[in-house]
């Protein structure tokens, strides 16, 4: 009987660690779901909104401007932010604010990204800590889940204007 209920017990613990490598990895390197708070993301993203995140895209280096991007914070390391890539390493982006009246840019470094709210006047992003290592991207957002009325991909960047092509 001892030797019974030892045995289902075992087998039960191994398929437990089996199927939790399984959702690790799948989560760790395919994606998962995520629910976004703030207001930095909006109009693109409300809160409370639901999304897919892939995590390919960071793997293989992926990442284009534009991408919406599910970031570990560099304030905080406990909490994730989500933000837009404005610009990747090398490329000139806007380092101040829209409403400052003299524009400066700068440079993004080797193995970074530029990362800015889509809601610019309500925003904690680059242009409060500057450039973002690559390697604290966690992924990338495809589409939104929820609500059902937003289904599907995201729309555009409101703020095009910010992507400098020289």
């Amino acid at each position: 009987m001892l030797r019974h209920v030892l045995g289902k017990t075992f087998r039960f613990l191994g398929y437990t660690v089996q199927y939790g490598c399984i959702a690790h990895c799948a989560f760790e390197y395919l994606g998962g779901i995520v629910v976004c708070s703030g207001p930095s993301m909006e109009p693109t993203i409300q809160n409370s909104d639901i999304v897919f995140s892939e995590n390919l895209s960071r793997h293989f280096y992926c990442i284009r401007k534009g991408d919406i991007v599910i970031v570990k914070s560099p304030n905080d390391p406990k909490s994730n932010i989500c933000k837009r890539v404005i610009g990747l390493e090398g490329d000139k982006v806007c380092t101040s604010n829209p409403s400052d009246f003299l524009k400066s840019h700068s440079y993004v470094p080797k193995g970074h990204v530029w990362l800015e709210g889509d809601n610019l006047r309500n925003s904690t992003d680059s242009r409060c800590y500057g450039p973002v290592p690559y390697g604290l991207i966690r992924g990338r957002i495809c589409f939104k889940i929820w609500p059902l009325t937003d289904f599907g991909f995201l729309r555009a960047s409101p703020n095009g204007h910010r992507f400098l092509d020289d």
